[in-house]
């Protein structure tokens, strides 16, 4: 390998290394888990999906975080649009809970997929 490629390559792998803080120490996540999905009846040519998902944050040092939902979303006579949404849970001193989060669609629209992410939080000691 030619010397300058392999200076580029160690200075590339350095910085990502030193951008990431959690290099060698646990990642702790919220466990999100979808229960319940359902879709309101039509209101003013809207419908509200809305989801009610458990929270798990035992593994948390904090009570409550943010976490995004990634929507496939369906619509009549127009492609599918990929978007996210964000959200809070909180857990609360139990660190666990049931929690209820919604979205606003057109009569004309459904939700064909989503997937929960939720952002990684402290971790107890």
């Amino acid at each position: 390998m030619h010397p300058y490629r392999l200076s580029v390559l160690l200075a590339a792998g350095i910085v990502v290394l030193g951008a990431s803080p959690s290099f060698g120490r646990p990642i702790c996540k919220p466990q999100l888990s979808v229960k319940q999905v359902r879709l309101s009846e039509v209101k003013n040519l809207q419908r509200t999906w809305t989801a009610v998902l458990d929270v798990d944050a035992a593994r948390c040092a904090v009570d409550s975080g943010r976490f995004q939902i990634s929507f496939v979303r369906e619509k009549e006579n127009a492609p599918e649009l990929e978007f996210a949404e964000q959200f809070t849970w909180h857990a609360g001193e139990l660190a666990t809970a049931r929690i209820e989060v919604s979205i606003d669609l057109w009569i004309d629209e459904a939700v064909h997929d989503y997937f929960v992410y939720a952002a990684p939080c402290s971790c107890r000691d």
